[in-house]
């Protein structure tokens, strides 16, 4: 092999491993949930969450954009009380039997800096897709003293209608705009 050819394929591996090199982050199940508060009645505003939510978050080598694949398991929906949670899991509002994961994806994470400080996605809930914009506060990564692995952890909101996603039974007695809070921390693999 000659220098010409040498130089060439370190040319060509470093433009090739620069294209694909990326940062691959997955949840912590433990320090991962969704959160969701309405108001009820116009007499407060309820919160409740899923306790369950895995994923993946990839991060291109210039931390200028990646790539997010989360789901979030309907079932494990915790409102403080057994027959509420029975009553969101029905037919009439998330049907966890026939759509037991909500799904959300996105390709277009926005950096300012180092820090993520939004996420345009995909929202899926029963089977309805819809576009939701999420702004990331909080952003913080650094070794993980207890795992000792690289560990990323934000906290994240988005505001959604609920109707848009067929769960819009009671509305407007019980408010149609929802908050979502993220709480995530994700470890590099």
């Amino acid at each position: 092999m000659n220098y010409k050819s040498i130089a060439l394929f370190l040319m060509s591996s470093f433009i090739l491993g620069t294209c694909i090199a990326e940062d691959i982050y997955r949840a912590d199940p433990e320090h991962t949930f969704v959160s969701f508060s309405y108001k009820h009645l116009n007499y407060s505003v309820q919160t409740s969450r899923f306790d369950s939510t895995n994923g993946t978050i990839r991060i291109n080598d210039g931390h200028n954009n990646g790539v997010i694949d989360m789901t979030i398991d309907t079932k494990s929906i915790s409102t403080g009380s057994t027959s509420f949670n029975k009553l969101l899991q029905s037919d009439s509002f998330f049907a966890t039997d026939k759509f037991p994961v909500a799904i959300f994806k996105s390709d277009r994470i926005i950096f300012n800096h180092d820090e993520i400080s939004s996420i345009d996605g995909e929202l899926t809930i029963k089977g309805i897709t819809k576009p939701i914009s999420i702004a990331v506060n909080g952003f913080a990564c650094s070794r993980n003293f207890l795992t000792l692995k690289y560990t990323c952890g934000a906290n994240a909101s988005a505001q959604l209608n609920r109707s848009d996603f067929d769960l819009g039974k009671y509305a407007p007695f019980v408010g149609d705009e929802v908050t979502l809070n993220i709480v995530i921390e994700a470890s590099r693999d």
